[in-house]
């Protein structure tokens, strides 16, 4: 088996995977801190998450969609949150909450396969890489040492910005059903001489057994989480971060679906952001539960935003410029970016990306875990001043 190559043992259609690199006896040098990233599948409507309620043009291009003055959660003189987004004002009090606005790319792709797979790899939109960005950054700071988790995907099959084979990732539902299901696994081969590739299949089995007997659950928590499949996801990740110092793990990924809104926008993606805000305020008060908050990065993306001109269904059609949440101990709150000007619409009636959405990605890697960001996103991006 060549370096890059990875198998993928899955049980139960998707509740438990492990991707084990050929050369997974090597860690990677990483200290405590943990990235959380949150998908927002289908593509969030950034106006109307963070909205330019101050901005005459906001309200004539959505006459029937904007968000009432009266009921925006006001953060300056000109924006402010969804009324669905006001559990976040308890973090954007503490400046634990940063917004960043316009990020986007040059040449946007508005195919949601193609363009999330943009954001997962970090490519051009006319390059196709086969690695995503954190697989490529955990490759090229490795570390000597035996048994680490580099990254959890909690309710999804898709190892996203860690596939390419260099990183050691656990995919699963419920910590329980996985600790049951991989009992199944690690039979010992029979003494008489086997093929290659079935003793490695059983090693691969071995793997996922000592990872399970590391992912004990240790601690109760006492937080509430919402009863939803996002809260029951972010429930799953803490038992799991509960372990952080035992397994070395450096990102987990979760999703939220149901943003694709071309039809009746305004009460589906208020569900939708009802949804993330109880999930991310029960996450914060995990992680300070978990005496994690400080080393901890929740970031969140979406493979695009919005047109800012309403539909004739009530609803947006795939747009370009978006916002994003930073949260965390360390995040400096506030409005990063500059949001887009909705009077220069481009021929498609997009607005123009004001941020590259790599600039994210360069301040994690330099800000967050010390890493040179060039060569793992393919050039300069600008740091931002969020860390």
């Amino acid at each position: 088996m060549q370096r890059r190559t990875f198998l993928q043992v899955s049980l139960a259609a998707g509740t438990l995977g492990w991707v084990l690199p050929a050369w997974s006896q090597t860690a990677r040098p990483r200290d405590s801190r943990l990235l959380i990233l949150i998908a927002l599948q289908g593509g969030n409507d950034g106006l109307n998450t963070l909205i330019p309620f101050a901005d005459p043009n906001y309200r004539a291009l959505r006459p029937n969609l904007a968000i009432h003055r009266d009921q925006i959660v006001k953060l300056t003189e000109q924006e402010g949150l969804h009324p669905q987004l006001a559990p976040l004002l308890k973090i954007w009090d503490a400046r634990e909450l940063a917004l960043v606005r316009g990020l986007g790319y040059p040449a946007p792709n508005l195919s949601h396969f193609r363009s999330m797979d943009i954001w997962e790899t970090a490519s051009g939109s006319d390059e196709y890489l086969a690695s995503g960005w954190l697989d490529r950054a955990f490759a090229a700071h490795p570390r000597a040492g035996a048994g680490h988790i580099d990254g959890l995907v909690v309710g999804g099959d898709e190892a996203g910005a860690l596939r390419g084979g260099h990183a050691s990732v656990i995919t699963l539902a419920n910590l329980a059903q996985f600790q049951r299901q991989v009992q199944r696994l690690g039979a010992p081969l029979s003494a008489s001489p086997a093929p290659p590739s079935l003793r490695h299949l059983v090693e691969l089995e071995n793997g996922i057994r000592r990872a399970a007997g590391q992912l004990q659950s240790g601690q109760r928590l006492q937080t509430a989480f919402p009863d939803s499949p996002f809260g029951r996801s972010i429930r799953t990740a803490c038992e799991i971060i509960a372990n952080r110092s035992r397994i070395g793990l450096s990102m987990v990924h979760l999703s939220l679906g149901g943003f694709d809104t071309h039809v009746q926008q305004g009460p589906t993606q208020a569900r939708r952001l009802k949804e993330l805000a109880a999930g991310l305020l029960s996450l914060r008060n995990a992680l300070q539960e978990l005496d994690a908050w400080n080393d901890s990065l929740i970031l969140t993306y979406s493979e695009f935003g919005r047109r800012p001109q309403q539909n004739a269904n009530g609803g947006t059609d795939h747009g370009t410029a978006s916002v994003q949440f930073v949260l965390g101990g360390r995040v400096k709150g506030g409005l990063h970016g500059t949001a887009p000007n909705l009077a220069d619409l481009d021929g498609n009636g997009n607005p123009r990306h004001t941020l590259d959405f790599r600039s994210l990605y360069a301040t994690v890697l330099e800000r967050w875990w010390g890493m040179e960001s060039q060569a793992v996103l393919g050039g300069r991006f600008s740091i931002l001043s969020m860390l």
